[in-house]
């Protein structure tokens, strides 16, 4: 009797369950997308069919069917299926779970697949507590990540699991899960007997940032928007409403914050202002820190601009004034207008190669001593020690220069900085002849 009013419980909380959850699949053939983990020869879909799985980790963004595929690990392999949630788990749960599988094995010889969701959010001690069990083979840990597991998780724990990472799914695999829960009467929307638009199928697919959850659970409510006003088809009007806005794929903590600020980096070093603008929208959009963003705009108007604009320097650190003074939203156009000077502005890396050369200069070259006519003469008694004596003021020459050594006696005078030819630079070019004329320097090409 108790069977009975389990299955009844069961069958009850799966209908109450969201659309994703339900059309959640039960095999390898129902899962779409992820061809380089579900193709043929793919060594994902080799280990879970052949039934022996190893401890994985799966690495990638929501809604791409990483609990799913840790479900069919556990099926294929008829081992008990535990799963845990780093936020709310500890040391203590792990251990009660490494007790059951380890009580399991000796007794049923049947063994234990692990799910543990948002594993980089356990801590170095947590995840040590999971070492014994994956080890010895107790139990088969399968750790799901939206972090990139490199920066989160332990070296020794990642040395003993296989690394896979899931891709979002792409809009015509998203159309395909639509069309399937709308037709299916077991676990989709069969029984409301409703069409879509191509056109809503299509917004679906594009505004869901490849996230098969938010897809099928925005088609439910879409669904009841359209039932509920007598209509029998799902319209793309139906879909704006359920979704509200645009999913903004962006993790301003994890991988794609370093990912995405490198492409806008790139892109305002490469001159593309409209690359430049996708790009600090993102951002923007997916709640990054705007002062790291105007930080980032700071150093690229000093390390990608340079002297070839000396405006851009002043112009980035104004952003960030202003980003200060007003905040977010009306710094939008502060950042905005900084993006755009730099993405257009000349460019030249000059100023970082002389610091390079400067910086091998003093801790490669030779121990210095400062020349006695370039030392303070500032303090009582510094000229009788010598300080100062044949120090020629600049100001007292013509052009303001004058042929002394600056230099260290140790060190060989050396051209470390050669402007380069674009913008404000080439002034810099033609005022540094006359002073190497003066100076007897050759600074080259």
């Amino acid at each position: 009797m108790s069977d009975l009013f389990s299955a009844r419980a069961d069958e009850i909380r799966a209908g109450a369950a969201p659309l994703a959850t339900r059309m959640r699949p039960r095999d390898l053939d129902e899962v779409v997308g992820q061809p380089a983990l579900m193709g043929p020869e793919a060594a994902f879909r080799r280990l879970v069919e052949s039934g022996r799985p190893v401890s994985m980790l799966l690495w990638g963004p929501p809604g791409t069917g990483k609990t799913t595929l840790a479900r069919l690990v556990a099926s294929n392999a008829d081992a008990a299926f535990e799963t845990l949630s780093a936020t709310s788990a500890g040391v203590k749960d792990v251990r009660e779970v490494l007790a059951a599988a380890r009580a399991r094995l000796e007794t049923d010889e049947r063994r234990t697949v692990l799910f543990l969701d948002e594993i980089h959010r356990f801590a170095k001690n947590q995840q040590d507590a999971l070492l014994p069990g994956v080890e010895d083979g107790t139990l088969i840990l399968i750790g799901a990540t939206t972090e990139n597991p490199f920066f989160e998780v332990n070296s020794p724990l990642m040395s003993r699991m296989t690394l896979f990472r899931l891709e979002p799914l792409h809009p015509d695999d998203l159309a395909d899960l639509v069309k399937r829960a709308l037709s299916d009467t077991e676990r989709g929307l069969g029984e409301m007997s409703l069409t879509i638009d191509d056109e809503a199928v299509s917004e679906l697919g594009n505004r869901t940032g490849g996230d098969a959850r938010q897809a099928l659970n925005s088609l439910e409510v879409a669904a009841l928007l359209a039932s509920g006003a007598g209509r029998s088809a799902i319209t793309v009007d139906d879909v704006a409403e359920a979704l509200q806005r645009r999913i903004v794929r962006y993790d301003k903590v994890g991988d794609q914050h370093y990912d995405v600020i490198s492409a806008f980096i790139k892109s305002v070093r490469g001159s593309d202002p409209d690359a430049a603008l996708y790009w600090l929208f993102l951002m923007l959009e997916g709640g990054e820190d705007p002062e790291f963003i105007a930080r980032r705009l700071i150093i690229l108007a000093a390390e990608d601009v340079g002297l070839a604009d000396a405006h851009a320097l002043p112009l980035a650190i104004a952003a960030a004034d202003a980003l200060a003074y007003v905040g977010l939203p009306e710094a939008t156009y502060h950042l905005s207008e900084a993006t755009i000077y730099l993405a257009t502005a000349p460019k030249s890396n000059s100023v970082a190669r002389a610091m390079t050369k400067a910086r091998e200069l003093v801790t490669d070259g030779p121990s210095p001593s400062v020349p006695p006519h370039l030392r303070s003469a500032a303090y009582p008694g510094a000229a009788k020690l010598g300080h100062g004596a044949d120090y020629r003021y600049a100001h007292d020459y013509d052009g303001g220069v004058v042929d002394q050594r600056y230099f260290p006696d140790e060190v060989s005078p050396e051209a470390l900085y050669t402007p380069g030819s674009r913008g404000g630079e080439e002034e810099i070019r033609a005022r540094l002849e006359e002073i190497d004329r003066i100076l007897r320097r050759d600074r080259g090409e």
